[in-house]
C-alpha cells in the first residue's frame, strides 16, 4: 500500500506537567518534547475515565464508557466490542500492540481471558484485531509475555521488583526507598531487563519482522510510571529525590490542606483520613494525611527517572523507524490513560477525583512530515478526548470513520476545532468497592470544569464541584455552591446531561479487581 504508518506510545499514569514541553521541569524527556516542536501538541485532552480498564477501552473502540460498558477496573471489554485495530487490519494495515493491553482484567488465576493465555500458550494472538500481541505490566509475576520472558531468562530477578500484592491480595502498603514512601522502592534489575526497554526492544523486532511496503499500525504501551515506583536501581541516581522541590499543587501547611479538602464533596477528606478507599489501586492500609513532603519528593522524584527510561526507549524505536526509511510517512501519537496524583492536595495514586492531576493528560501529534507540505507546528487549546484517538487513526489510514465511534478526527489547531465543535469533554465514573459506590459525571467546557455527582455511599446527589481553571488553575476553590457561578453551574450540568451517552444495559459485571 505505501501509505502512511502509525505510531501509536501510550504510557500509563502520567501526568500532564511530567514532559518539559508542557512546562515540566523535573524529567528530561527530548524526544517526545522533539516531537511535540515539530507536530500538535494539546493542551486539555482529557481521558473518559480516570483508571486504566475503562480509559483504554474507550481508545481501542473510539466511544464513552457508558456505551462500550467498561464503567470500571475489572469489568472486561466484551470479546464482541469493536476495535479500530480490527478495522485497520482489515483495510491492509499490519497492526500489533506491544506493552501493557488491559482491556481484560489482570488478577485472572483461571485463566478465563485472552489477554493471560497467549504467553502460557507460548503464542502472540491474534486478539481484538492485533496480528500480534505481546504483553507485559508492571511487574515481573502474572501470565503475561514480559513475565514468561524474565522467568526463563533470568529468573533471580523475578523478584527483585515491589512486590504490587500483598498476602491477602490486596495492593500493597508497603513503604520503601529512602523515605518510606508507599510503593517505593530499590530494584536490583539490570537496566536492560526493565519492561521499559523490554517493551522497546520487542517494538523494534516487530519493525524489522515487516516488509519495507507495509503500512502498519503499531500500538507500543509503556507500563510506567505507573506505580509502583521501582525503575532501575542504576538509573535513580539522575534525580536526587532532596532536591526536588514540592509540587505546585502539594498543600504545604497541613490545616490550610484539610480547609482546602473539606471544600470539596466529602469522599475527599474522608479518603485522606484513612476512612475511606474508593479505588483498588489506593491501597486499604495507606493514610494520606500521613505522608511527609519527603516521601512527596521521593516519589516525584523516581517517576521522572522512569519518565526519563521512557523518553530514551522511544528515541531508540525511532532510530528503527528512520533506519528503515519509514519516518516520512509515519504519524506518531503519544498520549496516557490517565494521570497521577503525585501529592496533589496530599495524596497519592487515583480515585474518583476529576480534577487535572487525574484528568489532564499529554497528548502530542506528530504528523508524517509527507502529508503536510507546509503545515505549521502547533497548540490546541481546545478540549479533546481519548474517544477522539480512533478516529484519528481511521483518517490517517485513508478510512471512513465508523458509525459507531462517538468521537471525531483530533483538529490540527485552534481554528479547526472552532470550525468542527469541539466545545466539550466528558469524563464519567462508576465504581462498587469495598462496600463503597461512587458516580461522577463531569464536563470540561471554555475553561471550567463541571462535576455532578450521583447518589452513592459518601453522596446524596447534591454534592458537586466546578472549578474556574482561569482565575484557580490549582482547582482549590470549589465554586459548587458559589452564588455567583449559579448559573454556569445550571448551564454546564444541563450540556452535560444533553452529551452524556445513557450507561450500556444491563451492567456488566465486575469479574476482578483490577
Amino acid at each position: 500500500m505505501m501509505g502512511r504508518k502509525i505510531l501509536f506510545i501510550t504510557t500509563d499514569q502520567q501526568r500532564y506537567d511530567t514532559l518539559g514541553c508542557n512546562g515540566g521541569t523535573l524529567a528530561r524527556t527530548p524526544v517526545v518534547d522533539a516531537l511535540a516542536a515539530d507536530g500538535i501538541r494539546y493542551e486539555r485532552c482529557h481521558p473518559q475515565s480516570v483508571v486504566c480498564m475503562p480509559s483504554r477501552s474507550t481508545i481501542i473502540t473510539g466511544q464513552h464508557v457508558s456505551t462500550h460498558g467498561v464503567w470500571m477496573n475489572g469489568v472486561p471489554l466484551p470479546a464482541d466490542a469493536p476495535s479500530v485495530a480490527e478495522v485497520l487490519r482489515v483495510g491492509g494495515y499490519r497492526t500489533a500492540i506491544i506493552g501493557k493491553p488491559h482491556f481484560e482484567p489482570f488478577l485472572d488465576p483461571f485463566f478465563r481471558f485472552a489477554e493471560n493465555t497467549f504467553a502460557n500458550s507460548g503464542t502472540f494472538g491474534p486478539h481484538r484485531g492485533f496480528e500480534h500481541f505481546e504483553s507485559a505490566t508492571h511487574g515481573a509475576m502474572g501470565p503475561l509475555h514480559y513475565a514468561r520472558w524474565l522467568a526463563a531468562n533470568h529468573p533471580e530477578m523475578v523478584r527483585m521488583f515491589y512486590p504490587v500484592l500483598d498476602g491477602a491480595l490486596e495492593v500493597n502498603a508497603q513503604g520503601g526507598g529512602d523515605t518510606g514512601a508507599p510503593q517505593a522502592w530499590v530494584n536490583e534489575i539490570p537496566r536492560d531487563c526493565y519492561h521499559t526497554d523490554w517493551v522497546a526492544d520487542r517494538t523494534i523486532a516487530w519493525l524489522d519482522s515487516l516488509a519495507a511496503d507495509d503500512d502498519w499500525f503499531c500500538w507500543m504501551s509503556f507500563p510506567d510510571p505507573h506505580h509502583p515506583w521501582d525503575p532501575p536501581k542504576s538509573e535513580v541516581g539522575r534525580i536526587d529525590w532532596r532536591d526536588v522541590p514540592l509540587p505546585a499543587g502539594y498543600v504545604e501547611d497541613p490545616a490550610e490542606r484539610e480547609r482546602v479538602l473539606d471544600g470539596k464533596p466529602r469522599h475527599w477528606r474522608a479518603w485522606y483520613d484513612g476512612r475511606l478507599v474508593s479505588n483498588y489501586e489506593a491501597p486499604l492500609e495507606w493514610v494520606p494525611a500521613q505522608m511527609t513532603a519527603d516521601q512527596v519528593r521521593e516519589v516525584n522524584a523516581l517517576n521522572a527517572v522512569e519518565c526519563e527510561l521512557i523518553d530514551e526507549a522511544i528515541g531508540r524505536v525511532l532510530a528503527a523507524v528512520r533506519a528503515r526509511g519509514w519516518d516520512d510517512d509515519v504519524d506518531i501519537v503519544f498520549t496516557t490513560d490517565h494521570g497521577e496524583f503525585q501529592g496533589d492536595f496530599g495524596l497519592l495514586f487515583k480515585g474518583p477525583y476529576h480534577v487535572d492531576a487525574l484528568m489532564r493528560l499529554p497528548l502530542i501529534w506528530r504528523p508524517a512530515p509527507s502529508s503536510r507540505a507546509n503545515a505549521q507546528a502547533s497548540v490546541v487549546t481546545r478540549p479533546v478526548g481519548h474517544l477522539d484517538l480512533a478516529p484519528t487513526f481511521c483518517t490517517i489510514a485513508g478510512m471512513a470513520v465508523p458509525h459507531w465511534m462517538e468521537g471525531k478526527p483530533l483538529p490540527v489547531d485552534d481554528t479547526d476545532a472552532d470550525g468542527r465543535g469541539f466545545e466539550r469533554v466528558l469524563t464519567e465514573w462508576d465504581s462498587e468497592l469495598f462496600g463503597v459506590s461512587v458516580h461522577l459525571r463531569t464536563i470540561t467546557r471554555a475553561g471550567v470544569v463541571c462535576t455532578t455527582y450521583q447518589p452513592g455511599t459518601s453522596h446524596d446527589g447534591s454534592e458537586g464541584e466546578l472549578y474556574d481553571l482561569v482565575d484557580d488553575p490549582l482547582q482549590r476553590m470549589n465554586r459548587w455552591d458559589d452564588p455567583a457561578y449559579a448559573a454556569l453551574r445550571r448551564d454546564l450540568v444541563a450540556d452535560l446531561w444533553e452529551h452524556q451517552p445513557p450507561m450500556r444495559s444491563p451492567l456488566r459485571a465486575v469479574e476482578a479487581p483490577v
